[in-house]
């Protein structure tokens, strides 16, 4: 039987691997939250299930595949500001684009060795609490397989305009938000080293991971 240690780092799989399934194309502006966290979740589990190099943990895949989709659809931009917290003004344009590099690398590297995890799962989304009007919802999840239900809850917000639709900034795990997570890990080095000893950390991290990785 897998332990909740076991079952929540496939909850972040399957996190992760909702973001890795999102289309390329713009997202239509008028599918709901709750709806588009249903069909990704059920195209997370068919990929993840039917890709036996993701299942071996083949993390340049992964990576490519980041590159390839994530990016377009998730606001990554404010995920890392919101970890990065207040010194996020302070940083210069070099310093951000730096912050994002090495803050996608660590949460992909973290996501990748737990891909092969996923295989009886599935995914209930539970009704959605959220107004027409609103451009900022809460969709909650639940993973169903061997064990307790895992929860997972997906902050979405509307963006407008060229490539509107919902995207994905923040991820709820087990009760622990991923941007405060971090939030607390990053303020540490910032009150310490500054923004560069938080990148160069960030940066030696995914070194060492990448190494191992390797070995």
């Amino acid at each position: 039987m897998m332990n909740r240690r076991s079952l929540g780092r496939t909850a972040l799989c399957l996190a992760a691997s909702a973001m890795l399934t999102l289309p390329l194309s713009a997202l239509a502006a008028d599918e709901a939250p709750d709806a588009l966290i249903k069909r990704l979740s059920a195209d997370v589990l068919s990929t993840v299930k039917s890709d036996k190099a993701i299942q071996a943990g083949d993390l340049s895949k992964v990576i490519a595949l980041v590159d390839k989709t994530v990016m377009p659809n998730v606001n990554f931009r404010r995920m890392t500001a919101a970890a990065v917290g207040p010194g996020w003004r302070q940083a210069t344009p070099e310093q951000q684009k730096r912050l994002q590099d090495e803050f996608k690398v660590l949460l992909v590297r973290t996501y990748a060795g737990a891909l092969a995890q996923v295989n009886d799962q599935t995914i209930q989304v539970k009704p959605l609490r959220a107004a027409a009007e609103d451009k900022d919802v809460l969709v909650r999840t639940e993973i169903v397989g061997r064990g307790d239900p895992i929860q997972l809850d997906y902050r979405l917000e509307k963006t407008p305009g060229d490539g509107a639709g919902w995207k994905i900034y923040n991820l709820n795990v087990l009760g622990v938000w991923l941007v405060e997570t971090y939030r607390g890990q990053f303020a540490q080095e910032i009150n310490a080293k500054g923004i560069d000893g938080l990148i160069d950390t960030l940066a030696a991290r995914n070194k060492t991971n990448a190494a191992s990785a390797k070995g």
